[in-house]
């Protein structure tokens, strides 16, 4: 019986939790979410909030104006924290997860020299 509670609690824990893998046009562009930095060029982001919330990704590169993007952790469902939810209740506010990728284009319009 210990063990099934221990493996029931250890499956919601683990259907908290989602993460994607970030990735920009530009190789040298700096990512951040929520300005903590994630990766240049690609990352990846995870995290434990719940479903519906959304994340600020900041693509930023010397010299280059930034560029925010949102990102909503509604792109697809859980589901273990679903089957999960049913057993226990509480991972109810994890029903959701990212996309398993996010690609952002990234243009630099750098003003001319003089």
């Amino acid at each position: 019986m210990k063990r099934l509670i221990v493996l029931a609690s250890l499956a919601a824990l683990a259907a908290c939790s989602s993460g994607t893998h970030i990735k920009v046009s530009d190789t040298d562009a700096r990512i951040y979410v929520n300005g903590e930095y994630v990766g240049t060029g690609d990352g990846y982001y995870s995290d434990y909030k719940p479903a519906f919330t959304k994340q600020e990704v900041t693509v930023r590169k010397d010299g280059c104006p930034e560029q925010s993007y949102t990102m909503r952790r509604n792109e697809r469902p859980d589901l273990g924290a679903i089957i999960s939810a049913y057993y226990l209740v509480l991972p109810i506010l994890w029903v959701t997860q990212y996309k398993d990728q996010h690609s952002y284009e990234f243009e630099c319009l750098q003003a001319a020299a003089d």
